[in-house]
């Protein structure tokens, strides 16, 4: 283990998200400030969108660490559940039934759980508490429980919504809320953000967040500004890959007895984790090749339609 010899307390890049180790980047941030102003106002429907990788569950479980006291939560991270399941999974966060399952959990029917739902949430409502249920990976919801959800949203007051849901998934959930058999749903949604990969910058900024967080003191572990190029080039400033990358880092630098992580050492973690280039093409590098792909297009077309033209009226 690492951790001794660069001065750390635990592992600065573990994969679990840990709201200790929130980067509040330009999108993070953003992000984070929606969702709690959604929550804090009963918005009724949150979509967080963002590509694998991107931080989507630290940035829940960090909102979630930083509600008022009176927001019970739900937090449901698998989304391949029925309609009654998806009832039983809320309810069990809840607290309003066993985690342990009893002999007659099976006969009761899906009304029977929407009206128990619906009674706590009135109850906790007199007592001036609200009602947040979390769903991660919400592009795997089958469409039948999407529609539950939909449903559930129905429960209100002539003054407000008595629960809210946040649907959590990665970029195709945009596209699964935008058929035409779900437009009640996305009708529902009023607030949506999207976490982006991070910046250069912002990925030598999260790298030392992340040290710094994870550190006892003086003489934790540097990483040269050729070795966090690599980093970005090959994890396209995703937190997920910055993560695998950086942590093989320090293992290297223990085996070379180094602190100091240079671009040599990078090269060679990533050669270990035999990763590939992840550079994603800059907006005006984007705009260029649409451009010279358009120009050639439409000079093909009229060069073919020239020799069209002459073909069918010779000289």
């Amino acid at each position: 283990m690492y951790e001794e010899f660069y001065g750390l307390t635990e592992s600065p890049f573990s994969l679990t998200p840990d709201p200790k180790f929130f980067y509040r980047g330009e999108s993070h941030i953003r992000a984070f400030e929606l969702l709690r102003y959604g929550i804090h106002r009963g918005e009724g429907f949150i979509v967080v969108c963002g590509d694998i990788g991107t931080g989507k569950t630290t940035l829940c479980r960090t909102v979630l660490e930083n509600l008022q006291q009176n927001v019970y939560t739900a937090l449901l991270l698998n989304p391949f559940l029925s309609e009654t399941e998806l009832l039983r999974a809320i309810l069990r966060d809840f607290g309003v039934i066993s985690q342990a399952p009893s002999p007659n959990s099976h006969t009761v029917s899906k009304d029977d759980l929407i009206a128990s739902l619906n009674t706590f949430l009135i109850s906790i409502m007199e007592l001036g508490g609200r009602g947040l249920v979390v769903i991660d990976e919400a592009q795997n919801i089958p469409a039948a429980t999407l529609e539950q959800i939909r449903i559930l949203s129905n429960l209100e007051t002539n003054k407000r919504k008595l629960l809210q849901i946040v649907l959590v998934g990665q970029a195709e959930l945009k596209d699964i809320l935008a058929r035409p058999e779900l437009r009640q749903l996305a009708q529902r949604v009023s607030l949506r953000c999207e976490l982006l990969p991070l910046s250069l910058q912002e990925t030598t900024d999260y790298i030392g967040h992340r040290i710094s967080m994870a550190s006892a003191g003086a003489g934790h572990a540097v990483f040269a500004p050729g070795a966090i190029k690599v980093i970005y080039n090959y994890s396209d400033g995703t937190p997920r890959l910055i993560n695998l990358i950086a942590d093989r880092c320090l293992t290297a630098g223990l085996v070379l007895q180094t602190k100091v992580i240079t671009r040599r050492v990078a090269l060679e973690a990533v050669r270990d984790l035999q990763l590939s280039k992840l550079r994603r093409w800059a907006g005006p590098v984007r705009a260029a090749i649409v451009v010279a792909a358009l120009v050639l297009f439409v000079t093909l077309l009229w060069a073919s339609t020239g020799t069209l033209h002459r073909w069918l009226n010779p000289p």
